[in-house]
């Protein structure tokens, strides 16, 4: 059929002028028409292509009606041919032959002459209609059946098994895939037969999983074993998709058995073959990420080292003139007036709290070795009760337990007071909501059951708290290097197993006991320091310097203006000529030109030329010049080894005992002669 042929009205009046009156009729209305000379080019056209056929009957009563109605009789199942036969007596009723026209032509439609013009175009327009309808079911077939071709094509490509089922699950009809798979006749598999070829094992998981797939509207998948007609037992994938009715019931099922069983057998020798393989990967991977975050937190260490010692080289610069100040008012006015000299006591000690606090901060960023000596455990307790104060917070309750005469332990006081203030910490943090920190000390011996210590006595420091607890998983690498339960920048990992390392190292012992919901307890045992073993004092400065101590030159380097006003007002208060300078260029100028002293005090960072730079220089020049370096910077610099150190910020007591330290007694005509031979130098 040629498409553009299909809409057009083919005429079959060769008699009379019919023929022409009805084309030019139905071109009137816009219909396009051709004229047919004889039947057998009126079949002819139709084979071309047409939407209907006007034909009166004279031309078809004389006429070989053979090859139209072999035509008819060959239409695709879609086609149902309509034709106008116009007669002159009427329809069957009172035309006994057309009639016999009708069992001939089938989708007839009679027009009685004479005929109006409207009702001949009516019936044209009406029988296009249903033409049209009949092309609109030929392309519906079609595209039927391309989709079953396709259906059918995927099938095979997947080696499958087409089966259907009613809405109950019950097969219906024959089911050749079916029965060629599992060697079932159709009375065996009607209704629920099917399942007895599924594996006793498997029949329950296939039911419920059906129903629930019914009652949900929603596909079927599922992995079952089935018999096969050779009787052996196969894995099959089962995937089935429901055909919904226009009322949204389910109508029917369409499905396919898949036969996955050399699928999951070789994915099973795949797992079996690569499980080593993979459990390797998983090692390297997680020692590689493992090494990589112990990196990272070893890089995060060295730069808050870094960092915390610029902090406090920049804070000790600001406490040193408050120290200072402080300190000279007090010495002025303490006496005159009480209620100042408490103000001013308290400020100071204030300023000493917050140098000792940068000074134990720091210690978390340094690495320092071990200095022990014995150690009064009650009076460094009772001396950082106000720094674990301020560190745990006003919600936790803070209680102490010291048993009586408790001995001296041997230990490096410094970094035992920074291991005691990271259990406290960890304490405080594990109690967000408050509670109960209790601290206590006592001595214990090792007896059965206890780690394996030498048996001697043990001073043992118990820090308890009220917190959350760990469970038996994170207790067990609570000591591990880098391992915390923190969020992510509240801790490096390092506190616990930093505090670990420090008892072994002082020949005791680290204990951790806990439990969820109720606390942790820490024990950090030391070892009770022998009678032979000289105890460690902390200095004790005078609250004034000796007003008869020497009278020196001093000349004064720092490149901080308030610093330097701060540092010269003290070595003035004491009696001292101090000569100042912004810096080590402006210094050696001034020596260079004739100065005289006794002493150089100068700080250590100071831009262009350091203290260090500056003592090796007057060192060259001067070699018995001393050099007194201030400095609040906390780091270790290999360039001051050898240099006589004061740290910042420090009192007027502090500094005048340096520099009688540092500074020999000489006698008038020794220090001119001293000068006159340097000047030369």
């Amino acid at each position: 059929m040629i498409p553009h042929l299909s809409e057009r009205i083919l005429v079959l009046a060769p008699l009379g002028r019919d023929a022409q009156v009805a084309a030019a009729i139905l071109a009137e209305a816009g219909l396009r028409s051709l004229s047919c000379p004889s039947l057998a080019k009126l079949v002819e056209g139709m084979a071309a292509g047409a939407g209907t056929a006007l034909v009166t009957e004279e031309s078809l009563l004389q006429a070989d009606l053979h090859p139209l109605a072999a035509w008819l009789e060959a239409q695709p199942q879609w086609s149902d041919f309509p034709f106008i036969l116009v007669t002159s007596r009427g329809g069957i009723e009172r035309n006994p032959a057309a009639g016999r026209l009708l069992t001939v032509l089938g989708n007839v439609t009679f027009l009685e002459r004479p005929f109006h013009p409207t009702t001949l175009v009516s019936l044209a327009q009406a029988a296009l209609r249903g033409r049209r309808r009949q092309y609109e079911a030929r392309e519906r077939l079609a595209a039927l059946h391309d989709s079953e071709q396709r259906f059918r094509a995927a099938i095979q490509a997947v080696q499958g098994v087409l089966w259907s089922t009613n809405a109950k699950g019950e097969m219906v009809g024959e089911q050749p895939g079916w029965s060629e798979l599992t060697g079932q006749s159709q009375d065996e598999y009607a209704n629920g037969g099917w399942i007895a070829a599924v594996h006793p094992y498997d029949v329950q998981r296939t039911l419920d999983t059906w129903g629930a797939a019914v009652a949900e509207k929603r596909a079927y998948q599922f992995e079952h074993r089935l018999r096969t007609r050779e009787g052996h037992w196969r894995i099959f994938s089962v995937r089935a998709i429901p055909a919904f009715d226009r009322e949204g019931a389910i109508r029917e099922w369409v499905g396919v058995h898949t036969d996955v069983t050399e699928q999951r057998a070789t994915e099973q020798s795949l797992r079996v073959l690569t499980a080593t393989l993979e459990q390797r990967v998983r090692e390297e991977t997680a020692a590689r990420q493992e090494a990589l975050a112990k990196l990272h937190e070893a890089q995060k260490l060295e730069t808050i080292g870094q960092l915390t010692g610029g902090v406090a080289h920049d804070f000790n610069n600001l406490l040193m003139p408050i120290t200072g100040a402080l300190d000279l008012l007090q010495r002025r006015y303490a006496d005159a007036d009480a209620r100042a000299g408490r103000l001013i006591d308290g400020a100071l000690q204030s300023a000493e709290r917050a140098k000792i606090l940068v000074q134990r901060l720091l210690g978390f960023a340094r690495r320092q070795s071990l200095q022990t000596q014995p150690v009064d455990m009650v009076s460094l307790l009772e001396g950082m009760r106000d720094l674990i104060r301020s560190s745990v917070g006003s919600t936790i309750e803070l209680h102490t337990s010291f048993g009586a005469d408790l001995p001296q332990a041997l230990a490096d006081p410094n970094q035992l007071e920074l291991a005691l203030l990271n259990l406290c910490v960890n304490a405080r943090d594990a109690m967000p909501r408050g509670g109960t920190l209790t601290i206590g000390a006592d001595v214990v011996v090792p007896g059965p059951g206890e780690p394996e210590l030498p048996m001697r006595d043990y001073v043992r420091i118990c820090v308890i708290d009220t917190g959350t607890g760990m469970d038996q998983d994170t207790l067990v690498r609570a000591v591990e290097p880098f391992f915390s339960t923190k969020e992510t920048g509240r801790g490096t990992g390092l506190g616990l197993s930093m505090v670990h390392g420090l008892a072994g190292q002082l020949g005791g012992h680290f204990a951790i006991a806990s439990t969820p919901g109720e606390g942790t307890r820490v024990e950090l045992w030391l070892p009770v320091a022998s009678a032979a073993t000289p105890s460690a004092r902390r200095a004790v400065h005078p609250a004034r310097p000796d007003d008869g101590g020497r009278r020196l030159d001093v000349l004064l380097v720092d490149d901080e203006q308030l610093v330097r006003d701060g540092t010269a007002a003290l070595l003035r208060e004491l009696g001292h000529e101090v000569v100042e300078a912004s810096g080590g260029a402006e210094a050696l100028e001034k020596l260079q030109g004739g100065l005289h002293v006794d002493v150089v005090v100068t700080d250590y960072k100071m831009p262009r030329m350091d203290g260090a730079e500056l003592a090796r220089r007057l060192h060259r020049s001067q070699p018995r010049l001393p050099v007194l370096l201030i400095t609040g910077y906390s780091g270790q610099a290999e360039e001051t080894h050898g240099l006589f150190r004061l740290a910042k910020p420090f009192r007027q007591a502090d500094i005048a005992d340096a520099l009688a330290e540092l500074v020999p007694v000489m006698n008038p005509a020794h220090k001119a002669e001293t000068a006159t031979r340097e000047a030369r130098i």
